[in-house]
């Protein structure tokens, strides 16, 4: 129970032990059994789970989000199926609409959290995008060939998810936003520069790490990706928040998304 003060009034806030989640993070097979039954919350024990839930983003002991991606795949494969049966009473404008309404934004819930998954993970939910585009793309039966208009391919989640990194990481070392100063890397100190060293002034330290779930986590991935971003496009201090997403799009278009695995993995 905690009680808080605010302008004079007293307001009362009970927590509910039932909805409180505990999970024991440590690399030691022997730390959840020192911990089981010793955790209390307002008398009531709490069982240790293997994983748990913050903001409808699902991460295990480990530190890994398998789980939440094998959940939402599951999900949005069911809002995939849901769109192929009201597909037949749909346009190409609205089958894409209605993708863009209920499907896509459930796939990036909180994408940049969850990034540092395996490839074998994130590649369900490009499949589920390949699905729901094809449904779109199909001609409706009614229409003859010579009215097909084919939609313009729409940005793979990997390309929107890159872009969407590189704007936050620009309000955390560029604009400096207070509650992303937690990200904020050190500027890398440039010796010399060579044909094959891309550098600029706006370039940061790199963490290393020889754990592969590391470098692929925000931090580290994105510093590789800003690096090689400020290298191709400079003056990004005098740019605001839109002109650099801009030329995000249009950098990340130049570059193959196997390319771009390579690169900043």
């Amino acid at each position: 129970m905690s009680v808080i003060q605010e302008w004079g009034t007293r307001w009362q806030v009970t927590f509910a032990p039932e909805k409180t989640q505990a999970m024991v993070v440590s690399r030691s097979p022997a730390a959840g059994p020192a911990v089981e039954g010793r955790l209390r919350f307002g008398g009531v024990p709490l069982p240790l789970q293997e994983a748990v839930k913050v903001l409808g983003v699902e991460v295990d002991r480990e530190l890994r989000f398998n789980g939440h991606i094998k959940h939402i795949a599951k999900k949005a494969s069911h809002m995939v199926s849901a769109l192929r049966r009201v597909a037949s009473f749909l346009d190409r404008g609205g089958k894409l609409l209605l993708y863009k309404a209920q499907i896509r934004p459930y796939l990036e819930l909180a994408a940049l959290s969850w990034m540092s998954c395996a490839a074998s993970h994130t590649r369900r939910l490009h499949s589920i995008q390949r699905r729901a585009l094809q449904l779109v793309d199909a001609a409706d039966p009614p229409d003859p060939p010579a009215q097909f208009e084919p939609v313009s391919p729409l940005d793979s989640l990997e390309h929107r998810m890159d872009v969407a990194a590189l704007v936050v990481f620009l309000k955390a070392q560029v604009q400096g936003v207070p509650h992303l100063a937690g990200i904020r890397q050190l500027p890398r100190i440039t010796t010399r520069s060579t044909r094959t060293v891309l550098t600029s002034g706006d370039a940061v330290e790199m963490p290393r790490s020889r754990a592969s779930q590391h470098q692929r986590t925000f931090v580290g991935r994105v510093s590789r990706m800003w690096n090689i971003f400020t290298a191709a496009v400079p003056h990004i201090q005098e740019m605001n928040t839109q002109s650099v997403k801009l030329a995000a799009n249009r950098w990340r278009l130049s570059k193959p998304a196997p390319l771009m695995i390579l690169v900043i993995l």
